[in-house]
């Protein structure tokens, strides 16, 4: 098991070198920090415990200050903790993006977005009433069961909350990694909103096989660039110039000899 923990940029399409179109999500991963390590032996499972950001101190407690400190750091906003982690570990080290390869599927993980106090047709996709024929049920849930229990039985879909849930999507591949810019783009869209955390780990149902795709990069020229390309040098501007001006000593001799003749 592989991961790491990012933060969501958003959604952008790169281009592979056989023509096709590939709708990416761009995550940037900061050094992950590994703030502690659970052993069997003390903990009852083997897991590192990742942290992201750092915090202020005075915006933090005692207790994650001192915790930070083991581990040789500042406080971190985004502590996750990943069990059977590939590798060995001391605390303090750090992982980067170089962690996954270009093919690599995984899941990802974040928080969906928040849509506040929504209906049972959204929440839920529930149809709705007729509109017409003195009909007053348009947008309103359906039957609250039957008579005999004379109250709503548990599980009923009905108006609420929606949103802010914690959502896995399945399956993602890694189309690019860059260390020196620290992202990752992910083939696909992931949950969550722009700037919000995600933590990517290596794919729990995974059938497919590993084939990387070579997309194009664009290599941007300066102005500064292409006018010394199409410029020629000043030497041998200079060069064309003196031999332009000054004429042949056969052409010299002949307009010489056609003076004496006259």
């Amino acid at each position: 098991m592989k991961g790491i923990l990012g933060r969501k940029v958003g959604m952008t399409q790169v281009f592979t070198k056989d023509g096709k179109l590939i709708p990416v999500t761009v995550v940037s991963v900061e050094p992950n920090v590994v703030m502690q390590i659970k052993t069997t032996e003390k903990d009852g499972y083997n897991a590192i415990q990742l942290g992201v950001e750092d915090k202020k101190e005075k915006n933090s407690s005692r207790a994650s200050v001192g915790h930070a400190k083991k581990a040789n750091t500042l406080p971190k906003r985004f502590l996750k903790e990943m069990r059977d982690m590939e590798g060995t570990y001391q605390v303090g080290d750090t992982i980067s993006a170089d962690l996954f390869t270009v093919g690599d599927i995984v899941d990802v993980t974040g928080t969906s977005k928040g849509k506040g106090f929504t209906g049972v047709i959204k929440r839920h996709g529930q149809s709705r009433g007729p509109e017409t024929h003195g009909s007053n049920y348009h947008r309103r849930p359906g039957s609250m069961g039957t008579m005999l229990p004379k109250r709503v039985l548990k599980g009923k879909r009905l108006s609420g909350h929606m949103g802010v849930d914690t959502v896995t999507v399945q399956n993602l591949e890694i189309i690019e990694v860059n260390t020196d810019e620290n992202y990752i783009l992910v083939s696909g869209n992931v949950p969550g909103a722009k700037n919000s955390f995600v933590l990517i780990k290596s794919a729990i149902k995974n059938t497919r096989k590993k084939n990387p795709k070579e997309i194009i990069s664009y290599v941007e020229e300066t102005v500064d660039e292409v006018v010394e390309e199409e410029s020629t040098p000043a030497e041998s501007i200079e060069e064309t110039v003196e031999v332009s001006e000054e004429p042949s000593t056969e052409e010299t001799q002949d307009y010489s000899s056609e003076s004496t003749e006259e």
